[in-house]
């Protein structure tokens, strides 16, 4: 099936450019998406992931697709749809951040507020139970990212 006018499969636009790993990922889903849509049969599309992780340039790889619908783009996951009043789960990352400034903006406060006349913070109860909050907080909401991290790198 030739492409429309002014379309270009995914990587036809650099020629005897060096393909790249994302470029092989992009060619392959997009292969994997024309064989869930029956435009490709499964021997098929076999030999075309062989021959996409043989391919040395984007030219190599637009060949692959050359007669596949060029607004042919690889399947994502579908997203969980939210209903009406579904409270939002906030990330780990965010709830670290606004942890973060909360508990700095603790110290500078226990410092200000008046001390007591043994030396001590009046206030002293505020940073023992936010320092322990706060450690839990970073345990529980960093334990998730340091395994998203590792699962990246390891």
């Amino acid at each position: 099936m030739a492409e429309p006018p002014g379309q270009m499969s995914a990587a036809a636009g650099r020629g005897d450019l060096r393909a790249s790993h994302a470029d092989r990922e992009q060619v392959i889903g997009i292969l994997k998406t024309a064989f869930v849509q029956g435009m490709l049969a499964k021997d098929e599309f076999d030999q075309r992931v062989d021959q996409t992780f043989a391919s040395q340039t984007c030219a190599d790889l637009a060949a692959l697709t050359a007669d596949l619908p060029a607004g042919l783009t690889a399947a994502r996951p579908p997203q969980p749809v939210r209903t009406e009043g579904e409270p939002r789960i906030p990330r780990a990352g965010r709830v670290l951040a606004v942890a973060t400034i909360l508990y700095a903006a603790v110290w500078p406060v226990a410092f200000i507020l008046p001390w007591n006349s043994e030396g001590e913070p009046q206030v002293l109860w505020l940073v023992t139970w936010t320092t322990l909050f706060y450690a839990l907080l970073v345990l529980m909401a960093g334990t998730p990212i340091l395994a998203d991290w590792l699962n990246k790198h390891w």
